[in-house]
């Protein structure tokens, strides 16, 4: 999987491409989420527009990193996941604990 960092308007979007799943995809979901966590982000917007597949670990990544963002009082949000994933997304529920925006902007306007 691949992972890149940007910011946009005072929130770091993590953009990830390929398959969150067990052993690699998860693993660099989270170094990328605590990197942005350890140079101070409070919002953080998760753009799934080019993942390709989510399996549990990927899952579970998601809801740690909520967990560690509302420790700290901070905001997590997910963007433009295709339809297989927002199929898993909301077969587990996890679609209930994020705001989940179908663009870009929509997501950063309503984060600012």
């Amino acid at each position: 999987m691949k992972v890149s960092t940007r910011q946009r308007e005072g929130i770091t979007v993590i953009d990830l491409e390929g398959k969150i799943t067990i052993g690699r995809g998860d693993i660099a979901l989270r170094d990328a989420f605590e990197k942005a966590v350890r140079q101070g982000a409070l919002k953080v917007l998760f753009n799934l527009a080019d993942v390709t597949s989510i399996d549990s670990s990927g899952l579970a990544e998601l809801g740690a990193a909520l967990q560690r963002a509302n420790k700290i009082g901070g905001k997590i949000s997910l963007t433009k996941p295709p339809s297989n994933v927002e199929a898993v997304l909301h077969m587990t529920l996890i679609d209930t604990l994020f705001d989940v925006y179908e663009t870009e902007d929509e997501a950063i306007e309503i984060m600012k």
